[in-house]
C-alpha cells in the first residue's frame, strides 16, 4: 500500500473560515479527498470528529501536514503527546509554516524542533489570552464600553432557534444566524425555562 499525504485544519468557531488553511494545504499538495476539517472545535478538547477520523486511517509512511502547530492542539503537552503516537506508528509530520519541510520527531534535532515549537505555539496563545485580559481589566476600570456589538435577542428568536435545532440545525448555528454566540443562545434559553440539547 502506497503512502498518503492527510491534511488537517481546524477552526475554533463555526464563525471562523478554514478556507485558507484548506487553499495552503492543496497548494502543498494534499488532495481534497484527504483532507479533514473540524470546525467550531476548539483545540482545547482532547475529542475532534474529523481529527480523530484521520487518526484512525494514518499508517506507517503517511505523512500528516498541517499549516500551523497550534491545529494539533493548545497545550505543548497535548502536542508532544500527538507527536509521541504519529512517530509510534511510523507517520511523519509537516508543518506548513516550518517550511512546509517534514518534521521527523524520531530524530533528536527534528524532535527538539518540534518541542521548541510547540513551547512556542503555547506561549503565543498564552500572551494574546493576557493581553486581552489586561485590556478588558483597564477598559473596566475606566468604566469603559468592553467593544462588541449588544446584540439583543428576543423571547420570539429564542423561540425560533429553539425549532430550528428540533428541526436538526446545531446549536452553534441556530445562535451564529441570529447574530449571537452559542452561550447567549444558551442563557436566554435558560432564562425562558428551555434546555437546549
Amino acid at each position: 500500500m502506497s503512502s498518503k499525504l492527510f491534511g488537517y485544519a481546524r477552526v475554533s468557531t463555526n464563525a471562523q473560515d478554514a478556507d485558507r488553511q484548506q487553499q495552503d494545504l492543496i497548494a502543498a499538495g494534499v488532495e481534497p479527498a484527504e483532507l479533514f476539517v473540524d470546525h467550531g472545535v476548539s483545540g482545547a478538547k482532547a475529542s475532534r470528529p474529523e481529527f480523530d477520523k484521520l487518526r484512525a486511517m494514518l499508517r506507517s509512511g503517511d505523512t500528516l501536514a498541517v499549516t500551523t502547530l497550534d491545529r494539533l492542539g493548545r497545550s505543548t503537552e497535548a502536542m508532544l503527546a500527538l507527536s509521541k503516537e504519529l512517530q509510534g506508528k511510523g507517520v511523519n509530520l509537516r508543518v506548513l509554516n516550518l517550511g512546509g519541510g517534514d518534521v521527523d520527531t524520531s530524530t533528536p534535532m527534528g524532535n527538539l524542533m518540534f518541542t521548541v515549537m510547540a513551547a512556542l505555539a503555547q506561549m503565543e496563545l498564552e500572551i494574546k489570552a493576557e493581553r486581552n485580559r489586561d485590556s478588558v481589566a483597564k477598559r473596566r476600570a475606566k468604566g469603559g464600553d468592553l467593544g462588541g456589538r449588544r446584540v439583543k435577542l428576543t423571547d420570539d428568536q429564542v423561540h425560533g432557534a429553539v425549532a430550528d435545532i428540533a428541526n436538526g440545525m446545531s446549536a452553534a448555528a441556530a445562535a451564529t444566524t441570529r447574530g449571537v454566540t452559542y452561550q447567549t443562545l444558551w442563557r436566554r434559553a435558560k432564562a425562558l425555562g428551555i434546555e437546549l440539547r
